[in-house]
């Protein structure tokens, strides 16, 4: 029997759980190793810092995504299928760039040849932010509404298990396998996480009906796409949702590891507690997106919402406690656990705001800019923590995710006038 016999977009089978927890995966694969292993093993080489910072300026491609989304919905591949067409190619390149840097010698790497190492990285973060789009457009087909809070656990537990072990599992790994065979176990991963996707038949599950209300594929397609999107009933108001949901989390959680490197915890220390906090988190995706199909949108935000609000709040005991375990770990698990229901739950939804034909750019937009506005929120938790100190940092964040409740309030009050007015 076909591989692909298994998907249906009316139910969520084993298929399509397969299928979209490993294209998450492969997403983390490459993340994990950028952000979390090549740093530290360029510091180990005695890379200079300001040359290892010039890593967070690859990441633009994920923020300035948004610009091509469009085109990656429009343009597509009829031997292929459309979502298919751009993951096979893009994750391939991927899988290429990782064989490059295993094939070749750190010490060429980190040396005379750190800016190919640079190119190549920025190669991955194209290739990875674009396959984004069309992964995320694929995700939006293939999940009914009802089980879209668990396909988006499966987004965030499959990206995060993907940077575990690109991150934290590589680090642990090299001293006994050695750079080529380690980045090369990164690259088999990659290259067994394509296996789904090259198996399914998206032409016959998932066809195309290609009736699109922009006329060109010219400059103005981006003007057109989201001036359409942003006119739907209601988007607006949503919009506001997407931008304030998650910025009590975002000024508060960047704070919690510089409060206990003040307190003197180690960095294995440090390395324990994130190991777990990332493991508790993925639990709470899973956990987020059973409650969702129970929940359903309205109270799964504002549960999750309060909850996140609560336990960023709660921090502030640790200004005190930061030597008692219990303490550090409760909280921190606690936290780290309803961020993940609460992310789940908004991914889910913004899912329901995707326009048919154009799900993998209209989610695009909404992840985009709630990540903008988080990351300068985040960008500033440090100047907040240096004026008035960590426990004020931790009740302004976890009142702030309180505050933002009222917003998702009045949103679905909104959504409940508009349908008694339909």
């Amino acid at each position: 029997m076909s591989v692909t016999a298994s998907f249906s977009p009316s139910r969520l089978s084993a298929g399509t759980v397969v299928l979209l927890a490993s294209l998450y995966c492969a997403q983390g694969l490459p993340s994990g190793f950028i952000a979390h292993a090549l740093p530290v093993l360029l510091r180990q080489q005695g890379v200079d810092l300001a040359l290892i910072g010039l890593l967070k300026l690859l990441a633009l491609p994920w923020l300035l995504k948004v610009l091509w989304a469009p085109w990656v919905d429009r343009i597509s591949s009829a031997r292929f299928g459309h979502h298919r067409g751009w993951i096979v190619p893009l994750q391939s390149t991927l899988l290429l760039a990782l064989l490059a840097m295993a094939l070749l010698s750190p010490s060429f790497l980190f040396g005379t040849g750190f800016w190919l190492l640079l190119g190549l990285l920025l190669l991955v973060n194209v290739a990875a932010a674009t396959q984004d789009i069309a992964t995320d457009g694929l995700a939006v087909r293939l999940l009914p509404e009802r089980w879209r809070g668990l396909g988006n656990s499966l987004q965030v537990g499959g990206y995060k298990v993907g940077m575990l072990v690109s991150g934290s599992g590589l680090l642990l790994a090299i001293d006994a396998l050695g750079w080529h065979v380690s980045v090369g176990l990164v690259a088999g991963l990659l290259l067994l996480m394509l296996l789904p996707v090259l198996f399914f038949n998206e032409q016959r599950y998932l066809p195309r009906q290609a009736q699109h209300a922009e006329t060109a594929l010219g400059p103005r397609l981006l003007w057109q796409h989201y001036q359409g999107l942003l006119a739907q009933p209601g988007m607006w108001a949503w919009l506001a949702v997407v931008l304030s949901f998650k910025l009590g989390d975002a000024l508060g959680s960047p704070m919690l590891k510089p409060m206990l490197v003040d307190q003197g915890w180690s960095n294995t220390a440090l390395g324990q507690l994130t190991l777990i906090s990332s493991l508790v988190g993925i639990g709470g995706a899973l956990l987020g997106g059973l409650l969702y199909a129970r929940l359903g949108a309205k109270r799964s935000l504002l549960s999750f919402g309060a909850l996140q609000g609560v336990t960023i709040a709660a921090l502030a005991l640790l200004v005190s406690r930061g030597s008692d375990l219990y303490w550090v770990y409760g909280l921190s698990l606690l936290e780290q656990l309803a961020d993940g229901m609460s992310t789940v739950a908004l991914f889910a939804v913004m899912m329901n705001h995707c326009r048919p034909e154009h799900e993998g750019a209209d989610f695009t937009l909404q992840a985009s800019a709630q990540l903008l506005l988080a990351g300068v929120v985040g960008a500033l938790s440090g100047v907040v923590a240096a004026q008035w100190g960590y426990a004020a940092l931790f009740v302004l964040a976890g009142g702030l995710g309180l505050a933002v409740l009222l917003i998702v309030l009045s949103y679905f009050s909104r959504q409940r006038l508009v349908t008694s007015q339909a």
